[in-house]
């Protein structure tokens, strides 16, 4: 639960700073509530900053964040925040997993940027947008394909999947305008009831991709999914933090 990690986290780094600690590093792979990070109607909480502001209290000195929402929440603290991505990782697996032509699909328009990085990672493939409309809160309605995917491998690009709508409505519509295949992947498996029954539909994907960013319970594994760890990019990030060297060169 994000509230005990959160709850836990702030003590350690008190109980650091009280032990006279010089540097408090705050190793966060999946930063929890990084989606309420504006105002979108009146008597909202921007829940994003609150906890940036809670973390720079209690004491910590450096973040270390993977895959954030979106790229400003680096924006709310006012100490160093390195933001660390998960797609070397799932481009390394998928360029040996996709075959045919590829296709880089984003689930929405607000996912352009990160799916047109990725497809760049992906030998410069194709880019697709799935037009969607959200009706309600965690409820997504995909309307159309902007992009040409027939006969190609489709591969879903997000942050992280929740409930899973948005990705299974948008596989469903791939399929339905021709896609080959399609294969999913993101970097945060948060999978709140019923993504499971959602990514495991026979026929729908050909893999679920996601990274151990948030540890996957047995129970939540089917099939289709694959989970890489991304152990060894975060022990990079951390060595070059102590060594004060470039954490950004990771990624050029």
């Amino acid at each position: 639960p994000v509230n005990d990690h959160l709850m836990e986290l702030l003590i350690m780094v008190d109980a650091c700073k009280r032990a006279s600690c010089r540097q408090v590093t705050a190793v966060i792979p999946y930063y929890g509530y990084a989606r309420a990070d504006r105002k979108t109607a009146g008597r909202e909480s921007i829940t994003a900053k609150l906890v940036a502001n809670l973390l720079t209290k209690s004491g910590v000195d450096r973040v270390l964040a993977m895959d954030l929402h979106s790229s400003q929440i680096q924006g709310y603290f006012d100490i160093p925040c390195d933001h660390i991505f998960g797609s070397p990782v799932l481009v390394d697996y998928l360029r040996s997993r996709a075959q045919g032509e590829v296709v880089v699909v984003s689930p929405d328009v607000g996912g352009v940027a990160r799916a047109r990085a990725f497809a760049k990672q992906m030998n410069d493939a194709p880019l697709a947008i799935i037009d969607k409309r959200r009706s309600a809160h965690n409820v997504a309605e995909s309307l159309t394909v902007i992009g040409d995917v027939v006969g190609k491998t489709a591969i879903l690009i997000d942050d992280m999947i929740d409930t899973g709508g948005t990705i299974s409505q948008g596989a469903k519509l791939l399929q339905r305008t021709g896609a080959a295949k399609i294969f999913c992947c993101a970097t945060h498996a948060v999978f709140s009831p019923p993504a499971i029954e959602r990514l495991s539909q026979p026929g729908l994907f050909e893999e679920v991709v996601v990274t151990n960013s948030i540890p996957v319970q047995r129970e939540f594994h089917f099939p289709q999914l694959k989970v890489l760890s991304v152990a060894n990019m975060l022990g990079e990030a951390i060595w070059r933090i102590h060594q004060e060297s470039s954490v950004s060169s990771m990624f050029r």
